[in-house]
């Protein structure tokens, strides 16, 4: 096989065998320049997001969902329904996926986005075109037609897998619709607006990310600052703590809560809210110490639907920020740019008046 397109010889058989020792010096091509590096000791460790009870009443849940979309665009929630042993298992397929032996999983690797389940590598262009990979490896498909991907398993993970994710997508799908009415009435919209926005058959995936233990920190990234592309994130991390979010230009640390998802609003909410709601700068860091695993759940339009600021929310003092689009083309920006762009919805901005 060639994973020489993806991971170093020494990386990939850490990443890929789980040797039992780690390496001790960063390969060069996870090495970033000095501006792209985390500068872990600047981060605000006692700052962090809005932790919400999904328990509370309606109303004091809504008012701080809505002050935590426009201030910080991140949040955590506890007391959201999700049957405890459900993330469990969910977790525990994801570790079993990335303990497996390279050559079990070498089918599942392709660096071409077209293909919707792929075991991949991010990475980051720097001057002069290279590309720098993160310390991470990622497995990506859709919440649909699982049956699809069942055949593109290794068999030794494949029942264990499948079971766990029918499970958690079922309870995410119902989270995340909730999380999607509250936002809307946050909005002062119609409980199931951003639901219609959309669409039908929306496109919904799933992404396991791992990050071993780096030998320095401070020289590389399992995933650079970015925001997404989708309208909302349902994340369920490890114990080992590695998401930051950027705060008024300054990065903080998201904790490991026992029992919480993190939530966070993505580019097309940020759009559809006209401004309102902050989709924002986040990454992941490394340690030296332990892995670190997360599942990530985003929502996102059909991508034939037409994405634009909501009419309720645009008037005179509040004209519209963003031009209306496809989905599709957001998309293919996005895939056209990636490596290079942190926040693609620049490029869909209204030209300012500078009268």
């Amino acid at each position: 096989m060639n994973l020489d397109l993806i991971f170093s010889n020494k990386m990939k058989s850490f990443l890929l065998a789980n040797e039992s020792s780690p390496l001790s010096v960063t390969p060069n091509n996870f090495i970033l320049p000095e501006s792209k590096r985390p500068n872990l000791s600047e981060v605000k460790s006692l700052d962090s997001i809005p932790i919400i009870d999904l328990s509370y009443s309606s109303l004091e849940v809504i008012h701080k969902i809505s002050k935590a979309c426009e201030e910080f665009g991140f949040f955590q929630v506890v007391n959201h329904g999700v049957p405890e042993q459900v993330c469990h298992k969910m977790m525990k397929a994801i570790t079993n996926l990335f303990e497996l032996p390279s050559e079990e999983r070498e089918s599942l690797y392709s660096t071409d986005h077209t293909k919707s389940v792929r075991l991949f590598n991010y990475y980051l262009k720097v001057e002069g075109g290279e590309k720098v990979k993160c310390w991470s490896e990622c497995f990506i498909h859709p919440c649909y037609a699982i049956d699809d991907i069942i055949s593109l398993l290794p068999e030794k993970i494949r029942t264990q897998y499948i079971e766990a994710f029918n499970e958690y997508e079922e309870e995410i799908g119902l989270l995340g619709s909730r999380l999607l009415g509250l936002i809307s009435v946050g909005l002062g919209l119609e409980e199931d607006c951003l639901l219609k926005k959309l669409g039908e058959q929306p496109r919904q995936r799933a992404q396991a990310n791992f990050y071993p233990p780096c030998p320095d920190p401070e020289l590389t990234m399992g995933l650079t600052e970015h925001t997404d592309l989708n309208a909302l994130t349902v994340l369920l991390q490890s114990e080992v703590s590695g998401l930051q979010v950027n705060k008024d230009g300054k990065w903080i640390s998201v904790p490991f809560i026992p029992n919480a998802f993190v939530i966070n609003v993505a580019d097309q909410i940020e759009v559809l809210s006209n401004g309102r709601y902050k989709s924002v700068l986040h990454r992941a860091v490394t340690n030296n110490l332990n892995q670190r695993l997360s599942m990530a759940m985003f929502f996102g339009p059909n991508p034939n639907m037409i994405i634009g600021p909501i009419q309720e929310l645009i008037d005179e003092e509040h004209p519209p920020k963003y031009r209306n689009y496809r989905f599709s083309e957001f998309l293919r920006e996005f895939f056209n740019h990636q490596g290079t762009r942190t926040m693609l919805k620049e490029a869909f901005e209204m030209p300012h008046d500078n009268k």
